[in-house]
């Protein structure tokens, strides 16, 4: 791994100012290293360290460097200059981030770390905005004096820029803000007559007439906001990465999201795409106790990453390793649904994580907070630091990950999915402004659905950004209703040129600007398809009525109903009603296939065989063969591929023992070789294989 001293980073996060207590650190950090963690990642809050002006504590900072250099464990440290020092929020009063009311944020207590100066926002500077040049000069004075004072260290490994990166939907719209925003509007439309037509404001008299938008609605000028916003905090995370190297060029730049481009890119910033294009290596968080317990979400969080990161390395930045309590995420839900993580657990969670892709693991707490609302929660050892099953289970994969004879394992890499699920951003940006007035969850239902469609059938399916499209030859699009007229030629061409796409209703019916083209499919893709809009129906909230017939078999849809009348293309099923639901169609080199409805939203909500059997269909369709078959649908399977060969793991979430037989696309039994992480009931003779109860086989196929 790049920059990376040591085989796997694994570790956890440590010090967050008032946890742990003191007394324990030097025993902390002996038992780490003990335990075979060799890094920690530590919150260098500008709030805590800045006490005064020019006033820098460093006093318990330069004692975790130290212990780390002396115990052998690496050091992250994640800036966070979004916590504010109570001084600075009082002398730029004038710079704090605003909601559309004209209302502040407030500086408050964190909650991950009972220390002052947060506030409810991700980005920029926290409660102030670094579009302020004095909030932007003081948060960066601060990062030069942190770099200064450990360029060199011992301990230093390097810097997360931007910790689980994100910013409210809320903000900002501060003054200063507003004039950046005027900025970057004259920058994109040059002049006032321009900007009037695209947003259909025809009275701008001067720049300063420009608000921005109010109001979460379907108009251009929502569209621009949203994307200034992405462009402005993004680019603040550039002066944080700029600010940094430029006094030490050697240390490893990292940042970590949340696993949410999906749903939340265009809402509140998630776009781990862009994030991952700036940094090093780049993680996620994912705690089970908040997002769920299900083997597909934590797949889907590894597989997400995976394709943001673009072939660069990434991690599991921060993974649960005990329990949380009392928090809205857990409330009515089963304590083994991750709300109390056991030894078993974080070995799922770890080799999950493995399997799909990531090389580097921390717990997002070494050991639990003593005092705030997550007091107790997600530490794999003690409140008293004291070791537990739970650490015990971390520290052995920890020593497994990094033992010599797992190099070949741990260089190999996930091979290419079978198929890839298509991401748009101006997709979702159009649902989160078309959905907010009916509060639809329909994007976040057909992308999900979608891709749990795909692994409940054993296929890899990647998630693909639109600008990655070549790289594959065979994609699925769930829901894409809007699509630049850039975007949609772009398609149209990768098809042409010989790709397979499969695609939901209303393809690109919103087009540039969010205009509806008079033609459907819009810019293009009629041709593409080999149809013409028959009619169409926008009631997602009854949705889950629509029915269609797919080789006899009554499927469910969802979201959207759209009919077609065959131009090029040939008929293969039909609405209850008789009106025409599929159609597929040859364009140039390629094939394209067309569903009047959203199958992937009715599948994320009842999980049918017909459902199932739709997905089925469809990769059926791209004539491709999966990359393993198993008999046994309980269990996830894995290919990684490296310079000496082939990686299988065979990961099974449940509660019971999976057995059942397993051979490759040609429908060859697959034959262990080495065997990497076996258990001592785990193995696979001759196609045949057994796994324990929340474990992994993990094998080098002979």
């Amino acid at each position: 791994m790049t920059k990376m001293p040591m085989q796997t980073p694994f570790g956890a996060v440590y010090f967050r100012k008032s946890n742990p207590p003191r007394e324990d650190w030097e025993r902390d950090y002996g038992v780490a290293a003990e335990d075979g963690l060799n890094v920690f990642r530590h919150w260098f809050m500008w709030s805590a360290i800045e006490r005064r002006p020019g006033f820098y504590d460093w006093e318990e900072y330069d004692r975790q460097m130290d212990l780390a250099a002396e115990h052998g464990i690496k050091t992250i440290i994640a800036e966070l200059t979004h916590t504010v020092p109570d001084w600075a929020y009082r002398k730029y009063a004038h710079a704090r981030q605003m909601r559309a009311d004209g209302t502040e944020l407030p500086a408050t207590m964190g909650v991950s770390a009972a220390t002052g100066g947060f506030a409810p926002n991700g980005g920029g500077a926290g409660s102030l905005t670094m579009n302020c040049p004095e909030v932007k000069a003081a948060a960066g004075a601060f990062l030069t004096a942190l770099a200064e004072r450990y360029k060199g260290h011992p301990g230093l490994l390097g810097y997360d820029v931007w910790n689980e990166c994100n910013y409210s939907p809320a903000v900002d719209y501060n003054p200063y803000t507003k004039a950046a925003f005027r900025v970057w509007l004259r920058e994109k439309y040059g002049d006032l007559d321009t900007l009037a037509k695209a947003w259909y404001r025809y009275s701008y008299a001067d720049w300063d007439d420009i608000e921005p938008p109010c109001q979460i609605a379907p108009y251009p000028e929502c569209l621009d906001w949203l994307a200034f916003k992405r462009e402005n905090y993004y680019g603040q995370m550039q002066f944080r990465i700029d600010t940094i190297r430029a006094v030490d060029s050697d240390c490893l730049i990292a940042a970590h999201g949340v696993a949410g481009a999906i749903p939340d890119m265009a809402s509140r910033g998630s776009d781990d795409w862009l994030a991952a294009s700036k940094v090093e290596v780049y993680g996620y968080t994912f705690i089970h106790a908040r997002k769920g317990n299900q083997s597909w979400r934590s797949f889907y969080a590894a597989d997400l990453n995976r394709a943001a990161a673009r072939g660069k390395p990434f991690w599991h930045a921060e993974r649960q390793g005990g329990p949380l309590w009392m928090q809205p995420q857990v409330v009515g839900r089963d304590k083994e649904d991750a709300r109390v993580a056991e030894p078993e657990d974080i070995r799922l969670w770890s080799l999950t994580s493995f399997a799909g892709g990531a090389r580097g693991m921390m717990n997002l707490r070494y050991r639990p907070l003593l005092d705030g609302p997550l007091f107790g929660a997600f530490g794999s050892y003690g409140m008293d630091g004291s070791r537990t099953p739970r650490s015990d289970m971390a520290s052995e994969i920890a020593k497994w990950t990094n033992a010599p004879e797992q190099k070949p394992l741990m260089v190999a890499k996930p091979v290419r999915g079978e198929i890839g699920i298509l991401v748009a951003p101006e997709t979702q940006a159009w649902d989160y402004l078309l959905s907010q007035e009916g509060n639809y969850d329909t994007y976040q239902a057909a992308m999900w659905g979608a891709y749990r469609g795909f692994f409940d059938n054993g296929i890899q399916a990647d998630w693909v950004h639109i600008d990655d499209i070549d790289a594959y030859d065979a994609l699925y699009f769930p829901y894409p209703i809007m699509l630049t007229s850039e975007n949609a030629k772009k398609l149209a061409g990768w098809v042409k040129a010989g790709g397979t796409l499969v695609s939901e209703a209303c393809p690109g019916y919103f087009g540039d600007r969010g205009k509806v083209g008079t033609v459907q499919p819009n810019n293009g893709l009629d041709t593409v398809f080999g149809v013409r809009e028959d009619e169409v129906e926008f009631m997602p909230d009854i949705g889950d009525r629509i029915r269609f017939s797919l080789d006899g078999v009554s499927t469910t849809g969802g979201g959207f109903l759209q009919s077609y009348v065959v131009t090029d293309g040939r008929e293969l099923a039909r609405f209850a009603d008789a009106r025409i639901a599929m159609v597929e169609n040859t364009f140039g080199a390629g094939r394209a296939l067309l569903v009047g409805t959203h199958p992937s939203v009715g599948y994320y909500r009842d999980q049918s065989d017909a459902g199932k059997r739709y997905f089925a269909r469809c990769f059926a369709f791209t004539g491709k063969r999966p990359h393993t078959v198993s008999s046994n649908p309980a269990v996830q399977v894995r290919l990684h591929e490296g310079m000496d060969g082939r990686y299988l793991w065979i990961v099974n979430p449940t509660r019971d023992t999976q057995s059942g037989m397993i051979r490759d696309g040609h429908g060859e039994a697959l034959h262990a070789g080495v065997r990497h992480w076996a258990s001592r009931d785990a193995d696979l003779d001759q196609g045949h294989f057994s796994v324990p109860a929340r474990d992994a086989l993990i094998v080098r196929l002979a």
